[in-house]
């Protein structure tokens, strides 16, 4: 029962495991607690909720501690079969009253959330009916006539409406591309294909994003029929590829996948198709639940604590059933309602065969990602119409500037590829400026990028050059190559870069073209933009290290550890791997702090160790204090702690900036790039003089595309002049700082939060938002 007036929320996980899920957890029970709720686990699903108080544990602060980095879910789950009859729902309506549930929040997939909707919509008639049955009492009833109910989405198939990424797809995706880019090497040795077969029987979104970041040569979805005549078509492209040199094949198989009269495609059917008509070595992979287990992505561990932190605070200022969704890098609460009726839409259009309605309803990001996969896994540029470059041919560079930054490579990929599709000619610059100056150039062409997307680094080559250190050479370089279009893809020198060519138009017209930049830096310090390519990749990166500490201090004595990491003066990385880690606190160079709040932290930890702690890890970013070195802190902590713990350093160093990239960097990479390409060549096009050259000065035609709330945003990097620290080399105000609250209430600190509204972006919803 409820104390007083206290309210509890329910948590339940139902439906398929989904990683990440416990990060969710955690930042349910954490913050609930920090805003007063109490919180109950319900175990195994909607059967716990339905068998009772067996089921049900009352949590605390450690009831959820160390859980941030395993996979699955602590609860324990359960499909929705137990929740089917209205009999089972009054079960549970009666259990959650009499434990005084007053709020729920499920986590799961479409199923599930279906599911919580329809037992919310019943919860009156229940109540009501148990009244009748004097199974409960009327002062019961009355107190518990409504309940509040917030769902998450938590499924891997990401087919949930109304969300860009649901909680466990971003790992799934990861334990996807790592078994590709594994197979990569040994079907190249052997001149093999081979089909991989992946989860979804009703959604194709794994295998999309699996083929378009991994570079498959063929792709099999149910929501994308293939034609009847498929076979032919894939043995004729395959043929084509061996013709041009590739000496392995990947194959990608949605085990939902169908042809357009609704027949089944099976691996084996493919794999049989390609050995008897073209006598290839074909092997099947099938990576079964594999895509559902394993350590979290650090994209998970951060979406899954920012929905369950949101999920709260819709619970405090409750409306309706909302799901929390994410709409672009913002969490939103969708009304529960309308998502459900769209989920009965997307079934009912694909049990009829009407697979461009399915195909609409999956919504545009699905159907950017299919284009997207259409128009660059072609063996041959498909010329498009000329409509975007108005028949021109352009001249189009690009060139890695600052930091190597994973993602760079997959930018490069699909700009030659799409560009050519507009018959343009697109050079490379190899080694930043200094390169450009020495004239290294090279000019691409279609399958000269074949299988960069995967490859961290970049094989152009990055500096940290700006062309300040000779324009009139940068200049003359331009001229002499006829650059219609410059794209320069890297961290705050691309961004400052930029910007002084576009100041210095007015003394060189060989500057007066259209140019555009993506940032890509591990630092994210770039303005105009919450997120730059890289970020990912490095964020995983670290998590995987803090994971592999906090597994060694276990059966030690107590341990501090102090994580060093990159990002110059921007505490980035410092508080988002903190967040995803698990970790107790980041030093960062935005949060001024002092040695009396240090001397606080060892009094935070005195008391963490004695509730049953064995250890406590803190980041620290690169410039976070001159003198208040990550050497310094750790003595300063060892001085602190002598007789209590031990503190150990670790400086993680440049291997933050290596690695394959990940699936996410290589897809956002892909479709930045794409829109990027457009920008460039319309600009372009709009900038034609009489004599067939580009010359603009238009502000808005040299632009940094940016990640900003819900959108791709392009601005004037003129006009984020202002916005920019040059001392620091960072922006002046950064939307992430808001997450260090976060993370500190998570870690225990005293901290008072901002209401969710200022914490994270909540626009309206509409039409094109579900969409």
């Amino acid at each position: 029962m409820q104390e007083g007036n206290k309210r509890i929320i329910g948590v339940v996980t139902p439906g398929g495991d989904a990683a990440g899920t416990n990060a969710a957890l955690r930042a349910i029970t954490r913050i609930g607690l920090h805003k007063g709720f109490g919180i109950l686990f319900i175990r195994e699903g909607f059967g716990g909720m339905v068998q009772g108080s067996l089921y049900f544990q009352e949590a605390n602060w450690y009831s959820v501690m160390d859980i941030i980095q395993r996979g699955g879910t602590i609860l324990g789950s359960g499909r929705a079969n137990e929740f089917h009859t209205r009999e089972q729902r009054m079960r549970a309506c009666k259990n959650l009253i009499i434990s005084g549930v007053t709020d729920l929040i499920c986590i799961g997939g479409d199923g599930s959330l279906t599911a919580a909707h329809i037992f919310y919509k019943d919860w009156p008639g229940l109540v009501s009916d148990l009244v009748a049955n004097n199974e409960l009492d009327k002062s019961l009833a009355e107190q518990y006539f409504s309940i509040n109910l917030v769902g998450i989405v938590g499924s891997i198939h990401n087919d949930f409406p109304g969300t860009d990424m649901s909680i466990g797809v971003d790992t799934a995706l990861h334990r996807i591309v790592e078994s590709i880019d594994a197979v990569d090497s040994t079907a190249k040795s052997h001149r093999r294909s081979f089909v991989i077969e992946v989860m979804g029987l009703w959604s194709g979104y794994l295998a999309l994003v699996a083929a378009l970041t991994t570079e498959a040569d063929w792709l099999f979805l149910p929501e994308w029929p293939a034609p009847v005549d498929w076979p032919d078509m894939l043995c004729n492209k395959l043929k084509e590829s061996r013709a041009a040199g590739q000496r392995m094949n990947i194959v990608i198989c949605s085990e939902g996948a169908q042809d357009c009269t609704g027949k089944r495609i099976r691996s084996e059917q493919v794999r049989d198709v390609i050995a008897k008509r073209l006598q290839y070595d074909v092997r099947i992979t099938v990576l079964g639940h594999v895509q559902r287990g394993g350590i979290p992505s650090a994209y998970d561990r951060l979406l899954a604590t920012r929905m369950g932190a949101e999920a709260v605070f819709a619970l405090m200022d409750f409306d309706e059933p909302t799901v929390i969704a994410l709409d672009g890098n913002s969490t939103v609460r969708r009304p529960l309602s309308q998502c459900v009726e769209r989920i009965l839409k997307f079934r009912q259009a694909m049990e009829e065969k009407n697979w461009q309605e399915a195909m609409h309803l999956r919504g545009r990001s699905f159907l950017r990602n299919l284009n997207a996969y259409r128009k660059l896994a072609k063996i041959h540029p498909h010329m498009e119409s000329e409509a975007l470059s108005g028949g021109y041919s352009f001249n189009l560079a690009v060139m890695h500037i600052g930091s190597p930054s994973c993602g760079m490579n997959a930018a490069v990929r699909a700009f030659v590829r799409y560009a050519i599709c507009y018959k343009c000619r697109v050079y490379t610059i190899k080694d930043s400026f200094e390169g450009l100056l020495d004239g290294r150039f090279e000019e691409m062409d279609w399958n000269s990028v074949n299988y960069w997307t995967m490859y961290g680094g970049s094989f152009l080559g990055s500096q940290k050059s700006l062309p300040s250190m000779d324009l009139d050479g940068v200049a003359r370089r331009l001229a002499q190559f006829h650059i219609h279009a410059l794209l320069m893809v890297g961290g705050f020198e691309a961004f400052h870069s930029c910007l002084i060519m576009a100041e210095n138009r007015h003394k060189y017209p060989a500057f007066c073209i259209p140019m555009a930049v993506i940032p890509c830096t591990i630092s994210n310090n770039i303005p105009g933009t919450d997120l730059s390519l890289g970020c990912d990749t490095a964020l995983n990166e670290i998590c995987e290290v803090i994971d592999k500490l906090k597994q060694s201090a276990i059966g030690t004595k107590k341990r501090v550890f102090i994580v060093e990491t990159m990002g110059g003066y921007c505490g980035f990385l410092a508080t988002l791997s903190a967040l995803c880690s698990g970790a107790d606190n980041a030093y960062i160079f935005e949060e001024k702090f002092t040695v009396d709040d240090m001397k606080a932290d060892v009094q935070v930890i005195f008391e963490k160790i004695t509730e049953g702690e064995e250890r406590y890890i803190v980041t620290r970013s690169q410039y976070a204090n001159e003198n208040f070195t990550t050497q310094f802190i750790k003595q300063l902590y060892s001085e602190l702690g002598k007789g209590k713990f031990s503190t150990r350093v670790n400086v993680l160093g440049h291997f933050q900036q290596g690695g394959n990239s990940s699936p996410f960097d290589r897809l956002t990479a892909t479709r930045m790039t794409i829109h990027i390409a457009q920008v460039l060549i319309s600009a372009a096009r709009d900038s034609v003089q009489q004599d067939g050259s580009v010359y603009t000065t238009d502000p808005n035609h040299a632009v940094l595309l940016g990640i900003v709330d819900q959108t791709a945003r392009l601005t004037p990097v003129e006009d984020l002049k202002e916005s920019a620290d040059f001392d620091h080399r960072m922006p002046v105000f950064q939307k992430w700082l808001r997450l260090h609250q976060i993370l500190r209430i998570l870690a225990r600190h005293d901290c008072v939060i901002e209401a969710s509204s200022k914490l994270f972006q909540l626009p309206h919803l509409t039409d094109d938002s579900l969409n």
